[in-house]
């Protein structure tokens, strides 16, 4: 995949494209759909298939307060979009000089000039340019002037096949929810994909080492939406190979002082030195909440149980 960060990169002959244009955060199967949808057609026509997107929510530079928590980096939706199979991604940063250009030169600007764009698709509800100026209507008018068709794509007409019918349209806030109640299982369904954090592992306070469950515990600046606070069934990515884990989310209210939110991967029948590394804990099923022990020998046997339960939720063997 091509992929620019800066429009002055994108070479002269770059083109002709098929463009879809979005925030595309966390590349969900509503996303996936489009551009399959973009990738047939820019296929038919000979076009490189291109998405065009953000370098963060555009609400941070027009409403900072509303803006929601991504859920993906910059650094995974980039892969994710590779991993789908587009040509090309352009990322804009969206500043205050892009909310403040004019419709028609951001048309001229980047979908003609640079990306010599053929072929539109947009939803019905697209708004581009200052103050949000631009709408469908101009953009037809503007490809008719241009050169380019301008496509709709109806995410409810691409993604029947994802979803039971009368389910709310897939969305990234939709997942957010999700993710934020715990429910990374139904979250996975809409993403198509097992929800993602990445970090860097850190030393922790040898507690779990010390009862038999060594974790390691993630750098609490990582990437990704961080799921409601519990245990879970899931998977640890390091250096390409994958490890079934035990993984808890939280402040771990049993031990004093613990920072909310750490995240501590538990790796199910090995033991491997990761401090220093960068590991991503991709989510499977909620196992439970966060509980205040009264013992550690209460925890003790928790631990064990969780340890049962999670061999169960991803199929492997008891323990021997």
């Amino acid at each position: 995949m091509q992929f620019y960060d800066d429009l002055a990169d994108v070479a002269q002959g770059f083109g002709p494209s098929a463009v879809t244009i979005g925030k595309f955060d966390g590349v969900h199967v509503g996303h996936r759909a489009v551009i399959a949808h973009l990738e047939q057609a820019a296929r038919q026509q000979g076009l490189v298939s291109t998405v065009v997107t953000f370098d963060r929510h555009p609400l941070n530079v027009i409403d900072p307060e509303r803006v929601p928590p991504a859920l993906t980096s910059v650094a995974q939706r980039r892969e994710l979009l590779e991993q789908v199979g587009v040509d090309a991604t352009v990322l804009l940063r969206f500043d205050h000089e892009l909310q403040s250009r004019a419709p028609e030169d951001f048309v001229a600007d980047i979908l003609v000039d640079t990306l010599h764009a053929r072929l539109v698709f947009v939803g019905s509800d697209f708004r581009f340019g200052a103050k949000g100026a631009g709408d469908v209507a101009l953009l037809r008018r503007l490809g008719e002037q241009h050169g380019f068709a301008v496509e709709l794509i109806d995410d409810v007409d691409l993604v029947d096949d994802v979803r039971p019918a009368g389910e709310r349209r897939v969305s990234s806030t939709w997942i957010r929810e999700l993710l934020g109640e715990g429910r990374v299982a139904e979250a996975a369904r809409l993403l198509g994909r097992e929800h993602a954090v990445r970090s860097t592992v850190v030393h922790g306070n040898q507690r779990g080492r010390a009862m038999g469950y060594p974790t390691a515990n993630l750098d609490p600046r990582c990437e990704g939406f961080v799921p409601a606070d519990g245990v879970y069934a899931a998977r640890v990515l390091h250096e390409g190979t994958v490890y079934p884990a035990a993984v808890s989310v939280g402040n771990n209210p049993t031990f004093d002082g613990v920072p909310e939110k750490q995240i501590e991967a538990h790796l199910l029948d090995v033991d491997i030195d990761l401090y220093g590394d960068t590991i991503a804990v991709l989510f499977v099923s909620y196992v439970r909440g966060m509980v205040k022990f009264s013992s550690m020998d209460e925890l003790a046997a928790q631990m064990q149980q969780d340890d049962r339960d999670i061999r169960t939720l991803l199929g492997m063997p008891a323990p021997v």
